[in-house]
């Protein structure tokens, strides 16, 4: 293969998708650093949040891009595995941005004080301890395959950060108002349920394999 080939086929649209998702999140950071936070708001109590400034616009912008980012996730695997597109540098960078997107999006919700950080800390554990799991099967020859239970846990995790994101009230239909924080806030709780939940399934599934003599 030549050299012009093999940048071709690293340089695939996969690869691109996965390096706009990695862009995505720096543009995330800096919007939510530009919110200035509500004195004395508690993720236990996020009652009625009326935007003062740009604040509402900052967090449509980044909610939008959070999720933009997060369907990007299963784009690049569909072209990759439809068009034969996969590649090492894809390997590595893919499940490097989905787990760089969350962890930055809960670590500057953590600092805006609108989610808990022990469940982050939590979260962030169990995805670190997740990815030793698998680097240590790797080299015992088994593979360790999303679950179910996995795969519900990243849905709820990038439906619960966007509405937390949002935060602001809204107002919909019929003078109904949303409370994105609040309905966030038990998105969250479900997705800390199924994280804790899937990571006890992986270690008890796939830890005796690795121990066994």
């Amino acid at each position: 293969m030549t050299e012009r080939a093999r940048s071709v086929r690293l340089w695939n649209i996969a690869n691109i998708i996965t390096m706009i998702r990695i862009f995505c999140i720096p543009a995330i950071i800096v919007l939510l650093l530009l919110i200035e936070p509500e004195p004395g708001f508690s993720w236990l109590k996020p009652g009625l949040i009326q935007a003062t400034g740009w604040n509402q616009q900052y967090c449509f912008i980044a909610a939008f891009l959070f999720l933009f980012a997060s369907a990007t996730d299963y784009l690049d695997g569909y072209l990759a595995r439809k068009y034969d597109l996969v590649t090492n540098l894809g390997k590595l960078l893919d499940p490097l941005a989905d787990k760089l997107l969350v962890m930055a999006a809960m670590i500057m919700l953590v600092e805006l004080a609108w989610l808990p950080g022990w469940m982050v800390v939590v979260i962030i554990g169990r995805e670190l301890f997740i990815t030793a799991l698998r680097g240590i099967a790797t080299t015992e020859g088994i593979v360790i395959a999303a679950s179910q239970l996995g795969k519900f846990k990243t849905a709820f995790q990038v439906i619960a950060l966007s509405f937390v994101i949002l935060h602001y009230n809204l107002d919909v239909v019929s003078g109904t108002t949303l409370h994105p924080s609040s309905v966030g806030m038990i998105l969250f709780i479900i997705a800390f349920i199924f994280t804790v939940w899937s990571g006890l399934d992986y270690f008890l599934k796939f830890w005796p394999q690795l121990v066994k003599e």
